[in-house]
């Protein structure tokens, strides 16, 4: 089995380690009804994607 020779160090480790952090998702500003939502998805209060209705909500009771 291989045995390292030197000690790995803490920035190469966390290079390593770099893309598993979580992110917070990006969020937009609907041109439609100005509610925010997450960006490139469908706004959830009117159902609008850039500019065009992509979903048809149902008005609310």
């Amino acid at each position: 089995m291989a045995h390292p020779k030197r000690r790995q160090g803490k920035a190469r480790s966390a290079k390593r380690r770099s893309h598993d952090k979580a992110v917070i998702p990006t969020l937009a500003v609907c041109s439609n009804c100005g509610a925010w939502h997450v960006y490139h998805t469908v706004c959830g209060e009117c159902g609008y994607y850039r500019g065009k209705i992509a979903i048809v909500k149902e008005a609310a009771l």
